[in-house]
């Protein structure tokens, strides 16, 4: 899997991202926690990502991989989740998506579904 050298994205988001890193959920924190500082398989991660018109909760650039949590504000907004993904898939992106509850309840089962998607999806020639 080659990353994508370089993913456009509307640059009036960018403030916006910003906003959301400083306002952050508790299972956007405590996701980040374990993803932050390459802690996850070595493989650095961004939060609040801006890429294409859109911001991804959080990005790898290497994998080319979204993990996005469906939390209380996605409720009723399923067909433009629905769109949004299709729309990050053109771009050769991957979406993972977790509920806040997941996060909360059981964020060690998270980490392990991500791991997995990273053994399935990379060789050992891909690792950072």
């Amino acid at each position: 899997m080659k990353p994508k050298s370089y993913i456009d994205y509307n640059v009036n988001l960018k403030q916006y991202s910003k906003k959301l890193r400083n306002n952050s959920t508790l299972s956007e924190v405590l996701l980040w926690n374990q993803l932050r500082a390459k802690q996850l398989r070595g493989f650095q991660f961004n939060r609040q990502k801006p890429l294409g018109k859109f911001i991804a909760d959080f990005y790898c650039k290497k994998l080319n991989l979204i993990i996005e949590i469906d939390g209380t504000s996605h409720e009723g907004k399923e067909e433009y989740d629905k769109n949004r993904d299709f729309e990050l898939q053109k771009l050769g992106l991957h979406i993972l998506h977790f509920s806040d509850a997941e996060i909360k309840k059981n964020i060690r089962n998270v980490l392990s579904q991500i791991e997995y998607w990273i053994d399935q999806n990379t060789s050992n020639n891909e690792s950072p």
